[in-house]
């Protein structure tokens, strides 16, 4: 075994023996470390929740940033974080050490850094830990590739390959790491290639009870340009003596370089029935989300199926984890953990969500636990107790890349699952009932009822559906809005994603600009986004129905209220639903960020372009245009409110 209590060989050689003295004595104590928000034990019997710093630039002599947490509990309780310890820079393929701070308390106090891999020069990163509960071994995979000091990304192709390493002595020492590409790295995946990073598993039930699975991805250069990406489980029956290749899902790149899926930075999770859960980032492909899984039934072998994206899944392009909280056979109920920034465009408010029915669905951002509303960017979770989880994340007041936190919570602090929120009724063919959030109460409408939103959290959310994204189509939207607001932004129907950059489609009030509005971002290829807006003039915040309707058809985008002349500007080619996490909301943003004070009623899409005889029939008599082969997406009358039951 190598000791990992060193400090940086570029340090004034008196300064290195002394650190390697005083870290071998603190290493016996540990240290506690500033922290955030709560740091003492009382406040967290109170509140159930703590955070701390725990690497920061400011507070490790050597270092410029630190990035890529993970974690994991040793046999003898130990906490064992790991990052990559950034030298000169916050680039990814810079000179990167492998870090590592212990905590015996449970996280409440933590020892000095430790580099258990240094990169002297390199790129070392990465970190896939597992523990082995059978001999307490914990085991470390990697990934190397050659370093570059001008903060840019690693060359394509990327000279990156596989390495691993081991603890006997509870995270204190480390082996020398060795290079797996003999085993884990095919020939053809000869670009990029990345171990997790987010702590593996060892599975517990079935025939292979006791194999040790992290995951993998990587490219396929083929001379000229990235032909394919790679998706993959590796996996030892031996404690990590040896690895082999297991399930592989791979996905062709196009001539024109667009690809359906590229699942990468994938964590893992054992699922009642003994099958592994695979939840990944989804990086750019054309299918909608921002998060794809798969699942094996066989011990991580084979994929039961491929690669399967969940559009209403909201989170940025990021690494996410999971943990299991409860489970059925020990405490009576199933309560799997998602850790990842709940906002769809950008890294920031990292959140916690949970799955009651072992990741068959997750609850949405507006059931989620926020830990914090600063951004933030990649996490992983531990099992600190059966009654406290720790949590490992990137986040900063300025940048998410500022410090690597460490939050301890409860389920207390998590709360119980909510009750399900009230419906309203769908029309269109085959669709369900959508949730009404925040408490939004029933009104009288233009026809019957309607729903009026308070601006804080009232909203109605369609549930997904393969149906409801429009894609390259014509369509249409019509819907009765009525408020007074004065100022801010009032969204009455958006559908897509969020940002200047992703597929969407919106018409909200604008007040303080005098205007109704409505945008579509389309995507083409590998073309950036594009974007095309339309308004009319005038607020119509005079608390009085109004009707609108905005149509894209024969190349225009144009908007008309309350039947006068449509407003009409050139529209941009492409797809308004594609990559970006999708959803479709009343009263508010995708996102969250801006909601309607005032009320809606009677909101309709169709998937192509009405007649202005059509949508005048809507206007005037309400006619209801959703019979089979109307081209209708959804149809909201808004006059139903059915409560939830427990």
């Amino acid at each position: 075994m190598t000791s990992d209590l060193r400090a940086r060989s570029r340090r004034p050689r008196w300064r290195h023996a002394w650190v390697i003295v005083a870290a071998t004595l603190l290493a016996l104590l540990p240290l506690p470390v500033r922290a955030v928000d709560v740091d003492d034990s009382a406040s967290t019997a109170r509140t159930g929740f703590e955070q701390q710093v725990l690497f920061k630039s400011a507070q490790e002599e050597g270092y410029s940033c630190f990035r890529i947490p993970a974690i994991v509990r040793s046999t003898d309780g130990t906490l064992l974080a790991f990052a990559e310890g950034r030298v000169n820079n916050c680039g990814d393929a810079g000179d990167i050490d492998l870090v590592l701070k212990r905590s015996t308390d449970g996280g409440r106090t933590w020892g000095p850094l430790q580099v258990i891999d240094e990169g002297a020069g390199d790129t070392h990163g990465n970190p896939a830990p597992i523990v082995d509960t059978r001999t307490g071994r914990i085991v470390l995979a990697s990934t190397y590739n050659t370093g570059r000091d001008d903060a840019q990304s690693c060359a394509v192709p990327c000279d990156r390959s596989p390495h691993f390493q081991y603890s006997d002595d509870d995270g204190r020492s480390w082996s020398s790491p060795r290079d797996l590409s003999d085993s884990i790295m095919p020939p053809d995946w000869n670009s990029w290639y990345a171990t997790g990073p987010v702590h593996g598993i060892q599975l517990t039930r079935g025939p292979h009870q006791g194999r040790l699975v992290f995951s993998v991805n990587s490219e396929t250069w083929d001379g000229t340009r990235v032909s394919a990406n790679h998706a993959g489980l590796v996996y030892s029956d031996d404690g990590g003596d040896t690895w082999q290749i297991g399930a592989v899902d791979s996905w062709p790149v196009s001539d024109d370089g667009t690809f359906r899926q590229k699942p990468e930075e994938m964590t893992l999770v054992e699922r009642a029935d003994g099958s592994i859960y695979v939840n990944g980032r989804e990086q750019d492909g054309t299918d909608l989300g921002h998060r794809a899984f798969a699942v094996s039934r066989d011990g991580g072998a084979t994929f039961a199926a491929p690669f399967q994206a969940i559009p209403d899944l909201y989170t940025p392009q990021v690494q996410a984890s999971i943990l299991r909280l409860r489970s059925e056979d020990q405490d009576g109920y199933s309560r799997l953990l998602f850790s990842a920034p709940g906002d769809p465009d950008r890294r920031r408010t990292m959140m916690i969500r949970s799955s009651w029915d072992e990741a068959a669905s997750w609850d949405g951002i507006d059931r989620g636990r926020v830990v914090t509303t600063d951004w933030s960017g990649y996490s992983d979770m531990v099992a600190i107790s059966h009654d406290e989880v720790g949590l490992l994340y990137e986040g900063g007041a300025v940048d998410a890349r500022d410090e690597i936190r460490f939050a301890r919570f409860t389920e207390e602090w998590l709360g119980p699952r909510k009750a399900p929120d009230p419906t309203t009724e769908d029309r269109a063919v085959g669709a369900r009932p959508a949730p009404v959030l925040g408490g939004a109460e029933r009104t009288e409408g233009r026809f019957g009822k309607g729903l009026v939103f308070d601006g804080v959290d009232d909203a109605v959310r369609l549930p997904y559906r393969a149906r409801l994204p429009l894609g390259t189509r014509d369509f249409t939207v019509s819907l009765w809005f009525r408020y007074r607001a004065a100022s801010g932004t009032q969204p009455f129907l958006w559908m897509g994603g969020v940002g200047d950059r992703q597929p969407q489609v919106w018409l909200r009030g604008e007040p303080s600009n005098g205007r109704v509005r409505a945008l579509i971002t389309t995507v083409t290829g590998t073309a950036p986004p594009t974007s095309a807006s339309v308004s009319a003039p005038g607020a119509y915040n005079d608390g009085q129905w109004h009707h609108a309707a905005l149509r894209r058809a024969n190349g225009r985008l144009s908007l008309t209220v309350d039947g006068a002349a449509p407003i009409s500007v050139a529209d941009v080619p492409g797809t308004v639903s594609r990559t970006s996490p999708f959803g479709v909301h009343l009263g508010q943003s995708v996102d969250g960020r801006t909601r309607l004070t005032g009320a809606l009623d009677e909101v309709r899409v169709y998937g192509r372009a009405l007649t202005d005889a059509e949508l005048r029939h809507i206007r005037e008599f309400n006619a209801l245009l959703d019979s089979k082969g109307s081209g209708v997406v959804l149809r909201l009358p808004l006059d139903t409110l059915r409560r939830g039951r427990g």
